[in-house]
């Protein structure tokens, strides 16, 4: 069965009303903090504020969104500018791309690189990474008794999450 955690350490896929996001953002903060700091990587104040506004909510965010917002609160920023620090976060393993949306959402996973499923919600929006490695292993040995080599795996499922299927 996938192991599924949200990033306030609870059971849950998906975050509900008792869910403590001020608790949610620090945590994932600290831990790129932490992260950042044992690898020798500069969390940079655009880094850490991108990854912030990433982390503002569950629903993946669009580079360009995050570009309006960081307009709206800094001094001209420009989008190869939001780019980059996208860039490094994603490196670091503190945000994935959600391809299908080509948006981004915090990593709640482990601290090792990982293969991560995604729940996304048609309604409402919100994205739930699952880590299944059962998953991700099973993906690869198919591939491979097909023959072929896999050098990125992306598993995005679209539904409802149980708030808007209870609806």
């Amino acid at each position: 069965m996938a192991n599924r955690k949200t990033l306030s350490g609870g059971s849950a896929a998906f975050h509900g009303t008792r869910h403590a996001h001020a608790r949610c953002v620090g945590r994932a903060l600290g831990r790129a903090e932490e992260l950042c700091r044992q690898r020798g990587a500069r969390l940079t104040y655009m880094r850490r504020r991108v990854l912030e506004l990433i982390w503002d909510s569950h629903k993946a965010v669009k580079a360009y969104d995050l570009l309006d917002r960081l307009s709206d609160s800094e001094k001209s920023v420009r989008p190869p500018t939001v780019y980059r620090a996208l860039e490094f976060l994603m490196v670091h393993g503190l945000v994935h791309r959600v391809d299908s949306l080509n948006a981004f959402v915090g990593c709640s996973g482990s601290d090792e690189q990982h293969n991560a499923q995604f729940l996304i919600c048609q309604e409402c929006g919100e994205v739930s990474e699952m880590d299944g490695a059962m998953i991700g292993q099973a993906v690869a040995r198919q591939a491979a008794e097909a023959g072929f080599n896999v050098r990125r795996q992306m598993v995005e499922l679209h539904g409802e999450c149980p708030g808007c299927a209870a609806k």
